[in-house]
């Protein structure tokens, strides 16, 4: 099963990866991390496939992708 591990602190909330999803599983959090922004969550992570898009638009590397 695919998944994604998002580094809280990294992210900047740009939403870069929850616009480019193709599955649309991926949202922001209503928490903030230490730098005060909200960070993308994965809303239904047992929709997700693997495609490692969000990995690659992410601007700060804040996001893993595991298959």
């Amino acid at each position: 099963m695919a998944m994604i591990k998002v580094d809280e602190n990294r992210c900047k909330g740009c939403k870069l990866c929850v616009v480019t999803c193709p599955r649309k599983i991926l949202g922001m959090s209503k928490a903030l991390n230490a730098n005060g922004d909200m960070y993308c969550v994965q809303a239904e992570p047992d929709k997700c496939i693997g495609c490692a898009f969000c990995g690659m638009i992410c601007p700060d590397g804040a996001i893993e992708v595991y298959k």
